[in-house]
């Protein structure tokens, strides 16, 4: 059944993209357990299984039902656009226990016989060190998971949000939603998406927060209950080539025209990014990015945007064609 979001004047207004490290780390976590969201992430998952191997888990599977409710104060949806996993860290270690414990109980109960396991009777005895233990989990998930990585998949969201920027100038709100994924629907102020279980909210002047997600694909989630914000998190552009090797992708013709250096970072670019981000991905130095990029951007075939503290490159249409696989 679908789950119906209500917008208000006000809401119009509110909508903002926002990119959430915890929430790339939570989802991570649950993606070694769903095969159906393995088939964009197999090199990942064969680089990170030994590393992944040594985590204990178990305490924030006990929360992943694969149908039912998440704690939404676990990875609450962040309060500012870019925040870093350091602050959500600190959020939410000051988490009230006696929140987050009614919170649990209602995941756990989506699971059967977790009640009933030794690590719930230990959190309903002591909801301080559930706080603690759950929030040590997460972070040693995101620091061997999705830290190494996070320069990538960083720049992929933060280009996802950069492209549905300029659409939602062009479209309008109404006309983005839709265009997000196909599970959304947009009649008459209201935001229908179709996915497991009814839902009602109406955004009463808070807006819309949307977060892209590498890990989320293929789903789209919108039942975050109150005080969480209405957020909508769903798959983020461009990642059927997030892992790929560039040296891989590099047209031979590309590398005989503008060398190897030059060529590996205009195909890089299926997605706008970073210097500090190509360099960490091409690993090579950003001042020889940089040189790199000045050079394309010279010749026509890139063109370069600034959002936020950051400059994202992108290629130009000479540039696209001229990376396509035919030449």
């Amino acid at each position: 059944m679908p789950s119906h979001l209500h917008f208000d004047e006000d809401d119009y207004l509110r909508c903002r993209f926002v990119v959430s490290p915890l929430w790339e780390t939570q989802e991570a976590v649950r993606t070694l357990r769903r095969p159906d969201r393995h088939g964009y992430h197999a090199p990942w998952l064969r680089r990170i299984r030994a590393v992944a191997a040594g985590l204990d888990l178990t305490p924030l599977w006990l929360l992943m039902p694969r149908r039912g409710h998440s704690p939404d104060w676990l990875v609450p949806p962040p309060t500012g656009p870019a925040a870093s996993a350091a602050e959500e860290l600190a959020a939410l270690r000051a988490v009230d226990p006696r929140t987050a414990l009614a919170d649990t109980v209602r995941s756990l109960a989506d699971t059967p016989g977790a009640l009933d396991s030794a690590t719930a009777r230990s959190w309903l005895a002591d909801p301080p060190r559930m706080v603690r233990e759950l929030t040590d989990a997460l972070e040693a998930a995101w620091r061997v998971l999705v830290a190494p990585d996070w320069p990538r998949l960083r720049t992929l969201l933060e280009a996802d949000i950069a492209f549905h920027s300029r659409r939602l100038a062009e479209v309008g709100l109404g006309g983005l939603l839709p265009e997000i994924h196909r599970r959304c629907g947009w009649r008459s102020g209201t935001l229908t998406v179709a996915s497991p279980g009814a839902y009602e909210r109406r955004l009463g002047g808070q807006g819309l927060v949307l977060m892209p997600s590498v890990f989320t694909w293929p789903d789209v989630i919108s039942t975050f209950d109150p005080p969480a914000r209405p957020t909508l998190v769903y798959p983020a552009r461009g990642i059927g080539g997030l892992w790929a090797d560039p040296a891989d992708t590099t047209p031979d013709a590309l590398v005989r025209l503008l060398g190897r250096g030059r060529a590996a970072v205009l195909a890089a670019l299926t997605e706008p990014a970073t210097t500090t981000a190509l360099a960490d991905r091409l690993r090579l130095a950003p001042s020889s990015v940089s040189a790199h990029l000045a050079v394309l951007r010279e010749a026509g075939l890139l063109t370069s945007h600034r959002y936020g503290h950051q400059v994202l490159y992108e290629r130009t249409p000479l540039g696209i064609a001229l990376a396509a696989p035919t030449g």
